[in-house]
């Protein structure tokens, strides 16, 4: 130093000057945009942190927090006014001593807040990082609650142990990977589903007038719209091989658009579609389940079986429509998926009637059904695909006995189960399971055989899965037990008349197309229209929301992948 030094007036603060950057690399370098698409993601990073520590202020700049410790200030002054008042406060914290120990706090968006890009703002123990489980299961409770187009802000901070924190998943540590990852990010979707409900009870909207002009009235309508590039800004390309239709509500992308439509004569199914769905969102119940320690086991046993690609899938996929009576096509990602939809709706039926254990709503019906003629019914039916109809004193006996055993556990079904069984013997209540869904009233007696033959009533964790599986197999959405109409089981609705029979040489078959039981066959187009319509709008969107599909089903066949679009692509570019 030359000189001693001497104090001077300046801006506290620190400058920082950064000049040829990657010099030496020129690979490196051509990868770099213009200036100011970096100083846009500059700015954008020193936002989020500005949002954090907000003990720092500046006089003026481009990112400006104020001196406050109240992180809604910081936000305020980052991102705006219009942001900070549709903000909520949310916290969330978990000492549970096996290992789920964190705390939460931070705010999100409230439904007048409207934005075409979802902000998460996540630091983790003091650091910002991203979790893109954690931002795609808040976006689902958004989408289920707010319209398609509306994306949250939100800012969290979370802390925990540190050793429950996976920072080495990413290249640039930038992504992070938690400890019970899962049970933590239900319990923060939960909350944020839970604050989201009960703070959205009004919302304002701003109205702009619009004047047209005389110019775009006259304009031909096959002129596609022109958007104009900004200098500097680049079109953004999918390769070939990834793009994939990722609109759900796009009919134009189902298997119906390729066929015939026909009638069903479905009385207002179309009109109460937005009901259905609504109802669909709305069904959660989380906090009603029973306090039993063996249904709790349960509970647990379904989420420690769940197998994550599967759930990945099953929340993300979009139907297509029906293979056949039993197989469903799905399509997540570029994979295609055939989808046992009778197994996928039996484990869900079981896996909700464990969560809404004691606390279901009920069908009431409207005529009492005897168990004992019920019973008998269903061993008949069993005898029939046996080829043996023998032994009716012992059929009758078993029917009587399962009778009474029911009719002893009555008090447990109803009240644990809403099935009600009167004193009499009479069936008059069944549970409902998933809301605008009714089970097929064809398998009552197959459901009540079930239930005498199959469950174990002794032990009390043993009786509840009994119970619980044989409601599951009822509710599924099996093939009605009429023939498929469209198929080759039309043949089981025709009906040969005597002119056709005495001249078949004649030609007396061209005429079978007109002699169809006409009510019979009504009747089974109407009940695989009802189960094809309840497929696409209840079954798939309740799964989205609650089925946790366990690891068998990988193996089982219950999905098999049927094409793979980057596989195709690669077979037809060498063709």
């Amino acid at each position: 130093m030359e000189h001693e030094p001497k104090p001077c007036a300046a801006v506290k603060g620190t400058q920082i000057l950064v000049e040829n950057l990657f010099y030496n690399m020129i690979a490196r370098r051509k990868t770099l945009q213009n200036s100011a698409d970096d100083y846009g993601k500059i700015v954008d990073l020193l936002s989020r942190m500005a949002i954090h520590h907000n003990n720092h202020g500046a006089v003026k700049a481009d990112v400006h927090s104020v001196v406050s410790p109240s992180w809604l200030d910081s936000v305020r002054s980052v991102y705006g006014v219009s942001v900070a008042k549709n903000l909520m406060k949310v916290e969330v914290s978990s000492s549970d001593p096996s290992g789920c120990t964190f705390d939460m706090e931070g705010f999100i968006s409230n439904s007048n807040y409207v934005a075409k890009k979802t902000i998460l703002v996540l630091f983790i123990n003091d650091r910002l990082v991203e979790c893109s489980a954690l931002k795609r299961a808040i976006e689902i409770v958004y989408a289920a609650t707010l319209p398609k187009a509306s994306k949250p802000f939100v800012y969290m901070s979370i802390n925990l142990p540190r050793e429950h924190v996976d920072i080495n998943i990413h290249p640039t540590k930038k992504e992070v990977s938690l400890l019970n990852q899962e049970i933590i990010i239900e319990m923060i979707q939960s909350e944020v589903e839970l604050k989201l409900r009960s703070a959205n009870d009004t919302r304002t909207f701003q109205e702009q007038k619009v004047e047209y002009i005389q110019s775009t009235l006259t304009s031909s309508r096959s002129d596609p719209p022109v958007s104009p590039l900004l200098s500097g800004q680049k079109t953004q390309k999918v390769p070939v091989n990834k793009m994939v239709r990722t609109d759900s509500s796009d009919p134009a992308g189902r298997l119906h658009a390729f066929l015939q439509p026909k009638s069903h004569n479905l009385p207002d199914k179309v009109s109460s579609l937005s009901v259905v769905r609504s109802s669909v969102r709305q069904r959660r119940n989380p906090k009603e389940t029973a306090d039993l320690s063996s249904v709790q086991e349960l509970i647990a046993g379904v989420d420690s079986c769940c197998h994550p690609g599967l759930l990945e899938t099953v929340r993300n996929c979009t139907y297509v429509g029906m293979a056949d009576d039993v197989f469903a096509l799905v399509q997540y990602n570029t994979h295609l998926y055939l989808a046992n939809v009778v197994n996928l709706s039996k484990e869900l039926m079981y896996q909700q009637t464990l969560r809404r254990f004691a606390h279901f709503n009920a069908i009431q019906l409207s005529d009492p059904a005897p168990l004992s003629e019920l019973i008998l019914l269903a061993l008949k039916e069993e005898d029939l695909d046996l080829g043996n109809e023998n032994n009716d004193d012992l059929k009758e006996r078993i029917a009587e006995m399962n009778t009474d055993l029911l009719k002893e556990k009555t008090e447990m079904l109803d009240e644990y189960f809403s099935i009600n069984i009167d004193s009499n013997g009479n069936l008059s209540r069944l549970p409902v399971i998933l809301d605008q869904y009714t089970p097929d009233m064809d398998r009552v007696p197959e459901f009540l055989l079930c239930l005498g033959n199959d469950v174990e009533w002794e032990d009390e964790k043993t009786c509840f899965q009994g119970v619980s599986a044989a409601i599951g197999n009822f509710y599924a959405m099996h093939p009605p037990l009429l023939p498929n109409p469209s198929g080759d089981g039309i043949q089981f609705y025709t009906k040969r008349s005597e002119s056709s029979q005495d001249n078949t040489d004649l030609g007396g078959n061209v005429e079978m197309e007109e002699n169809i039981d006409q009510d019979l066959f009504s009747d089974a187009e109407n009940a695989w229209a009802q189960r094809e319509w309840s497929i696409q709008h209840v079954l798939f969107p309740s799964m989205r929301l609650f089925l946790k599909p366990p690891a068998a089903m990988a193996s089982n066949g219950t999905f098999v992948k049927v094409a793979s679009l980057e596989k195709l692509y690669k077979i037809f570019e060498r063709c």
